[in-house]
Parts: C-alpha cells; structure tokens; sequence
C-alpha cells in the first residue's frame, strides 16, 4: 500500500510558489509579451510548477512511508526473531534442567538403594557394626594367633556385609557383654549367648542363629554318671553364662566356682578344685579334645538357643539383623559356617 505523505514545509512552499506566479500574473509591468500569450505561457508555467511540486512531494511521502513500513517490518522480524530465541532457549533451559533433576533423582535412587540399610541404622559408629564378644569359647569365639575367629564372628561378618557396614570386634568378659550393649559401647553381643528371661529384662533378642546345649564334663574316673549325681558336687562354670545360671538354681550357689573363662574352670577341674564343669557343648568338645583325663557325660544338661543381644530401642537393628538372618539361612550361609567349625560325628 502506497502512503502520500505531505510534508508541512512543502505545502507552504507550494503555496507560496502560486501566489508569487498569480501576482507576477496581474503585473502590468511585463517584459512586454501580449497579454493572452502572456497569460497562456504563465499558465503552463504554474501547472507545471504545481506538478513538480506535487510529484516532488509524493515522492517524499512515498520515501517517509516504505522508511517507516521498512523500519516497523525490520523491528517486528527482529522482534519475532528474539522471541524465537528466546523461547528455544527456554526449552534448552527447561529441557537441561529436567534431565539434571532426572539425573539426580537417578543418583539419589541409586544411593538410596546401595546404602538404605547403612543409613537407616543406628550404630555406636557411624558405618560400622561394633560387637562385643569373649573370645574364649571355642569354636563360636576364639583366638588364632593375634586374630578372633569362630562361628559368631563369622556370622557377625555376613550380617555386617547384608547391612553394609563393617565389623568391629571388642573382646572383653563375657558378663561385660550385655552392659556394653545397654551402655552404647557395642551393637550386638555375640558369644555363644543364651536366650533368658533375666537377659530380656536388660536386652533385646535377635532370632536364633544356633542351637546350644550345655554339657557336664568330668574326669575320666570320675564316679559322676548322671545329672543327678552332681548334688553336693563342687562344679566349676564360666561367670554370667547360662551353665552359671541354671546351676546355680539346680545345685546351690555355695556349690558352684564361677571362673572368668571356661579354660579357667576347666584348669580348676584338671587341678581336683571342682568335681565337675557344666558348659556349652562345643567348646565342651575343644576341651576334652585337648586335654588328657577328661570325658563328657552323655546325658544333655539343656538345650538353649543362641542369638544376638541388642539394645532396648534400637529396634531398626533388630529387625535388619533378623533380616539379614533369614537371608543367610536360606542361601545356606550359616549351616556352611557351622559345618566349617563343628564336623559331624
């Protein structure tokens, strides 16, 4: 579409060109021309005036008008252009920050799912498993060398890798056991460890991991042939273990020797200072095999199960370790384990 565009300043131009035309017109003082040939030449002149300026004028506008139309087209392209970039760079921006979060919440599941057992848990110490053991009562604890093994470390250590953490051992007397795991210096107590009414007062109780029995171990010449024929006998034992307990409660505290360590009872024993030992099968068996002059009775003195005290309220710990505890017997981890140390007969 084409604008006419009159500039102010041309239009007083114009107007003043024809009256100055008009009024030579009317002048007498010609340069002598005739009148109507005068007149008719100063027609032409004005009409031709009158359409320069006018063509001039048209012109202007027509230049003032495509400027303005090519000045508003350039703003508006620029401007569509700029809103284009813009929008594409939202949609990188947008797109960008969605696959950032995607990725962090990809990273975070994954953390999540590596280190939920660990993080959810409380422990003395953050990462680790710590438990409290007496390392004298072979095969479930023991010393090899300067190194603890045995059955409940062992079991300790796969609990310990179920949880993701890692395994710290504290050796110290086996009546020390559950205060460290009430005072908050260990997490579990793993020992060879009886489940009892008197210790649920003080602790908590994984599910066993183990089937315990306490033995008599006498000399061989000894007249003992039965549990009952321990009456009146001096039995030696190892202090705060079920085999102290429940003879205590049988025979009478003023016939039992509570020794630190079943080795200690069974010195005694090998020195004629008790007439009888009553402790856990197992380490039963070690200790007849490795000393001369002793035997086992036959008869069973009880039948207990073996578990895992932890502290009251630390009720997550529980249930992981009990977790963990059913996984392990069912892929046969633990029966691998006890079948390492205790052979068959």
């Amino acid at each position: 579409m084409i604008y006419v565009y009159f500039d102010y300043k041309v239009a007083r131009f114009c107007i003043f060109m024809i009256a100055f035309f008009s009024v030579f017109r009317y002048n007498g003082n010609d340069i002598g021309a005739d009148r109507p040939q005068k007149e008719d030449k100063m027609k032409k002149l004005i009409a031709a005036l009158v359409t320069c300026t006018l063509t001039a004028a048209m012109l202007m506008g027509c230049g003032s008008a495509a400027d303005d139309g090519n000045a508003s087209t350039g703003t508006d392209v620029n401007a569509q252009i700029t809103k284009a970039d813009d929008a594409e760079q939202k949609d990188d921006a947008s797109g960008d920050t969605k696959a950032d979060d995607s990725a962090s919440a990809a990273d975070t599941k994954a953390d999540d799912g590596t280190d939920a057992a660990a993080t959810q848990l409380q422990t003395v110490k953050e990462g680790v498993l710590t438990m409290a053991t007496n390392a004298t009562f072979p095969p479930y604890e023991y010393y090899e060398g300067s190194e603890i093994v045995g059955i409940d470390v062992e079991i300790a250590e796969a609990i310990a890798d179920k949880l993701g953490l890692e395994l710290k051992i504290e050796d110290m007397e086996f009546n020390s056991i559950i205060i460290a795991v009430t005072q908050g210096k260990a997490d579990i107590g793993l020992a060879g460890m009886t489940v009892t009414d008197e210790r649920k007062e003080a602790v908590n109780f994984s599910d066993s991991y183990a089937t315990g029995i306490q033995a008599v171990i006498v000399p061989e010449d000894s007249d003992i042939q039965s549990i009952e024929d321990l009456t009146g006998k001096k039995i030696g034992v190892q202090l705060s273990t079920t085999g102290d307990i429940y003879a205590k409660e049988d025979f009478g505290e003023e016939n039992v020797e509570a020794y630190n360590k079943g080795a200690d009872a069974v010195m005694a024993l090998k020195q004629g200072k008790v007439d009888a030992v009553i402790i856990d099968n197992q380490p039963a068996l070690s200790f007849v095999k490795s000393t001369d002059g002793l035997k086992l009775l036959e008869t069973e003195y009880a039948v207990e199960d073996y578990a895992a005290a932890i502290a009251k309220g630390n009720d997550a710990l529980v249930k992981a370790v009990n977790d963990a505890l059913v996984s392990l017997k069912e892929d046969g981890t633990i029966q691998s384990i006890i079948d390492k140390y205790i052979v068959s007969e």
